[in-house]
């Protein structure tokens, strides 16, 4: 069994990069690989294209020490590591494409004894699909002592490089002998637990964590549809209940976005449509909810039309899909920000977003859109729309005095 010394990290994005830059910080060669030039250019030259705490250090003192470096072709590696997106088709079906396509990059650099991981969110059985796309490329490695492996990223965006070290792993092998040594390459910088399994239940683990929270998320979206109905403050009534000793009731927000949340409890239900019924509820749930904060911020637009004959001024506060971060992947404010724009077409719709340069081309070519800063935007709307709770946000709640504000996140209480 060859050494490994030698890593391929294909996919530099959020999870993929600060994985190599830990590898590389570690010892080993890491050679990143993606599709995105500016990507690749940014890594050589030391650089991060996203925001991420502590990782632009780790990147620009590895490349720097000749540890890392990035193509986008994917070369030799003693093992690769598959950190690729994992969307959903429009049916909610996973869409293995990337999968796919890295798969066939990384097919024609193996001899026959390499370890070859998924890290992308799955549904089960991606590995094992991983797996015979590239013996499907490489027939003549059929019989050859290829490990697959199974391993879910577990970390917090703005949190990564810290979690990357401190969370449990779950290390998921086609034999029990791939799993060990995928455990121990993660040995080289995981501090915490490394558990053994199959694929195919390292899988379902990643997956069934993030339904976890997705439930728990709609449960207190759900609230919060009820007691705006019966004119009951939802955080006041959630802070109250937590106070049981068994109780913990999540907050409640515009949405379910990112990466994993809004997408991996889908792959469960495309896996067993007939039984996940408590699962799928909870991602309508959640998938309804923009549509809420939308119909609620068009109500209260039209309110200033009908009051002062002209059309309103909308401030939508934050992009991202979380605080304090620049990602705006399966973001709902990104989206409600969106729509609104195109059913106020006669009105203005002031975004602001401190964690990105520019507007986001979702919005781009929207000529009621203009990208402001925050205060500019509270001091000149009529409604003010709060959809992500930024810490630049939170003292802004005292100049929205005459205004009508629909504060998602309970930041303004």
């Amino acid at each position: 069994m060859t050494q490994i010394k030698t890593v391929a990290v294909i996919g530099l994005g959020y999870i993929g990069l600060p994985t190599a830059a830990i590898l590389a910080e570690n010892g080993l060669t890491v050679h990143g690989v993606d599709v995105s030039p500016r990507t690749v250019d940014a890594v050589n030259a030391g650089k991060v294209p996203f925001v991420e705490p502590d990782l632009a250090d780790f990147v620009e003192r590895n490349v720097a020490a000749g540890r890392l470096d990035a193509s986008l072709e994917t070369p030799k590696a003693d093992a690769y590591i598959v950190a690729v997106p994992t969307p959903f088709q429009g049916d909610h079906a996973p869409d293995l494409s990337y999968i796919e396509a890295a798969a066939r990059g990384l097919a024609p650099q193996l001899t026959g004894d390499e370890l070859v991981i998924l890290e992308s969110t799955s549904p089960p059985g991606a590995t094992d699909h991983m797996a015979d796309v590239i013996r499907e490329v490489r027939p003549d490695l059929k019989d050859a002592p290829l490990d697959f492996v199974h391993c879910p990223e577990r970390v917090l965006p703005g949190r990564v490089m810290v979690e990357l070290v401190t969370n449990d792993r779950i290390v998921g092998g086609s034999t029990p002998a791939a799993a060990e040594r995928a455990r121990d390459l993660y040995r080289s910088f995981c501090e915490g637990e490394i558990l053994l399994t199959d694929c195919r239940t390292a899988e379902m683990a990643k997956l069934v964590e993030n339904s976890f929270r997705d439930v728990n998320i709609a449960f207190a979206n759900e609230l919060s549809l009820i007691c705006a109905e019966q004119g009951i403050d939802v955080w006041e009534l959630i802070g109250l209940a937590n106070h049981h000793p068994r109780v913990n009731i999540l907050q409640p927000g515009p949405g379910v976005g990112g990466h994993c949340i809004a997408v991996d409890p889908w792959f469960i239900v495309d896996a067993a449509p007939q039984t996940a019924r408590i699962i799928r509820a909870a991602r309508e749930i959640n998938d309804a909810k923009p549509q809420w904060v939308i119909e609620r911020a068009k109500a209260a637009a039209f309110d200033v039309q009908q009051k002062e004959g002209r059309p309103a001024v909308v401030a939508a506060l934050g992009l991202a899909f979380k605080p304090n971060i620049d990602d705006l992947r399966e973001s709902p404010a990104l989206n409600i920000a969106a729509q609104l724009a195109d059913e106020f077409s006669g009105s203005t719709v002031l975004v602001s977003e401190p964690h990105v340069d520019e507007l986001p081309a979702k919005l781009q070519g929207k000529e009621n859109v203009r990208f402001v800063p925050a205060e500019q935007a509270v001091a000149e709307a009529d409604v003010v729309l709060l959809l992500v709770d930024h810490d630049a946000f939170a003292g802004l709640g005292e100049q929205t005095a005459g205004k009508r504000v629909i504060d998602t996140r309970g930041q303004w209480r």
